[in-house]
């Protein structure tokens, strides 16, 4: 399992960036496509009081001990590949043991959500609604009625 995770970065770039990286990172670290994940935590990232989002990209990637190997060249294509969603960017490489990783995959569904089998919640949207309908109303009454003061 290869984790990249982007400290500084919008998450939505980070899901496009997913999109597009993802064959060509699992390719150098020789491994499925399936074990590459990109991981956009909701931070951001100060230096000196001043926020440096998009400024200041920091990239930690976990990855299995055997896959060092490999660094130079990841670092290489990350960097050059990330592009110009950040100004300035940093690679960190941290390994671990694949006898320290467990993974239980529940085989009733899918390993991974995709555009292929996305589903769409039915149910009545907002704007279905007609006009007149209970949601529609502003209530006017006083909403602390009943209450001990």
């Amino acid at each position: 399992m290869i984790s990249i995770i982007f400290y500084g970065l919008d998450q939505f770039v980070v899901g496009r960036l997913s999109k597009e990286l993802t064959p060509n990172v699992a390719k150098l670290f020789e491994v499925p496509e399936d074990d590459v994940n990109f991981i956009a935590p909701n931070d951001l990232v100060f230096h000196k009081g001043v926020e440096q989002t998009s400024w200041d990209l920091l990239m930690h990637v976990h990855a299995p001990k055997r896959c060092a190997l490999v660094q130079d060249e990841v670092a290489k294509f990350l960097l050059e590949s990330i592009g110009d969603v950040a100004i300035n960017k940093t690679v960190i490489f941290y390994y671990y043991s694949e006898d320290n990783r467990y993974t239980k995959v529940n085989e009733e569904y899918p390993r991974f959500i995709s555009e292929d089998n996305l589903v769409e919640a039915e149910g009545e949207d907002y704007e279905d609604m007609e006009e007149g309908d209970e949601d529609d109303q502003i209530y006017t009454g006083d909403i602390f009625e009943g209450l001990d003061k």
